[in-house]
């Protein structure tokens, strides 16, 4: 006996022609940031840079922001990516309405617009708060390593730097002494040529010492301007200890030097990148900075920063989170790389109650062979204090999930711009996408 099969009718042509939105569910995540971006974001300054009427008129902005926050949520960064999914995926199909724009487009309105898309995080954030996913009860902090769009083999030390530098202009000043000694072979050999064009690889050779000048400039800039730092604190220590009467024990500290260590790098793809240290190894990268909210982790505060160190991005965040909602969180939790007097004490300031890990890892009252100031054991009588039941317990929770959704779930290991700026614009528009995705998530399930 055959067997029967419903029809496939892929050459049928549809009766009555289909809207672009059929193809996709009611309640998918790009329906949400479509109406979301024509219905409740403010894109007036987006909208406002078009003035000219000349030429073929431009796609429009509402279009190309909802294209670029689905794709950050659906883990497509790239423009190429992006703009291959407008012809092969139904919810970028949907949202371009079968006229996509090609990926010099996409990659043109991003670099154009960049500013005014991170700026798009407090509006999403206080839409999250307007519908209840906000609480400032309990934020978390917390920082991870993102690799940079350079690569670490790209980098030169400071001692390397001097040493290839002299290479090079030596070999430079043989090749010109060669060629000011041989005139007359060189006038038979170019012709009617003046005869002291520079060969294409002098020329490349003298853009590489360039190059290496500039970078060993900027670590020196860096260099003398961390020593002059070094120094001011110092001369304000010694003030306070003359005024109080106290002496300097101990052994005196080496004097800061104006001169780059040795092996300070400089890396010439992304220059204000640096090397960091993770759990798997070294990368070339930013240290990307996240406060999150312990009701349905939502990022309600962000930064980032090229230091391996944590530790002075507490009060940017903090104070983040008043700059964006309007007030501070209840409780504040953050690991052991946010701890110092100086952090502590601006909490305290803030009427915030914070609970800051004084070790590591599983053991966050540990003082690893450091007893610390007053407020560090105070906060390690607290903590530990707190047992089970302390709130230091939810961080992990709350913000390194979240990192894992970026990372993991949604893919986002490396960024794709480069330069400080740019790079702090892009993380913007990752940690919005997070909160449109647990903003849509909320509002689906409703």
């Amino acid at each position: 006996m055959s067997k029967h099969f419903r029809a496939w009718k892929i050459d049928q042509p549809q009766l009555l022609p289909p809207s672009v939105q059929d193809f996709v569910p009611r309640d998918h995540l790009s329906r949400f940031i479509v109406d979301l971006v024509r219905e409740s974001l403010d894109l007036s300054e987006i909208t406002s840079s078009y003035r000219s009427a000349l030429g073929q008129p431009p796609f429009d902005p509402r279009l190309m922001v909802a294209l670029l926050l689905n794709g950050y949520a659906s883990g497509l960064y790239s423009s190429r990516r992006i703009a291959k999914a407008c012809v092969e995926r139904a919810d970028f199909m949907m949202i371009a309405a079968l006229d996509a724009p090609d990926f010099r487009t996409i990659s043109e309105f991003r670099k154009r617009h960049l500013k005014q898309l991170a700026g798009l995080f407090v509006q999403v954030l206080k839409l999250a708060e307007k519908a209840g996913l906000v609480r400032l009860g309990h934020v978390a902090l917390d920082g991870t390593k993102i690799k940079a769009n350079a690569s670490k083999h790209k980098a030169m030390s400071y001692q390397h730097m001097k040493k290839r530098q002299a290479e090079l202009q030596a070999e430079v000043d043989r090749w010109l002494a060669a060629a000011e000694a041989a005139d007359a072979e060189e006038d038979k050999l170019h012709g009617n040529k003046r005869g002291d064009e520079l060969p294409g690889w002098v020329a490349d050779k003298q853009r590489r010492i360039a190059r290496i000048a500039q970078a060993k400039a900027e670590l020196e800039a860096e260099a003398k301007a961390a020593a002059d730092e070094e120094r001011r604190i110092e001369a304000e220590k010694q003030k306070s200890r003359e005024a109080e009467g106290r002496k300097k024990t101990g052994k005196p500290a080496a004097a800061p030097s104006d001169e780059p260590a040795a092996k300070a790098q400089r890396n010439f793809t992304d220059p204000e990148s640096r090397i960091l240290k993770t759990k798997d190894g070294f990368i070339q990268g930013y240290n990307a900075q996240a406060a999150v909210d312990g009701k349905a982790q939502i990022i309600v505060a962000h930064g980032l920063t090229p230091s391996t160190s944590d530790y002075g991005q507490l009060v940017p965040l903090v104070d983040g989170i008043q700059a964006n909602l309007g007030r501070k969180p209840e409780q504040a939790s953050a690991d052991s790389g946010y701890l110092s007097e100086v952090n502590l004490a601006s909490l305290d300031q803030r009427g915030i109650d914070g609970y800051i890990a004084t070790g590591r890892a599983k053991h966050p009252t540990a003082d690893n062979g450091k007893g610390g100031g007053p407020l560090t054991q105070a906060m390690r009588k607290k903590i530990a204090d707190g047992g089970f039941e302390t709130p230091y317990r939810l961080r992990k929770q709350i913000v390194e999930a979240v990192f894992g959704q970026i990372k993991q779930a949604r893919g986002f290991r490396q960024f794709l711009l480069r330069g400080l700026a740019n790079v702090r614009a892009e993380w913007a528009i990752i940690c919005t996408a997070h909160n449109l995705v647990k903003l849509g998530s909320l509002l689906r399930a409703s």
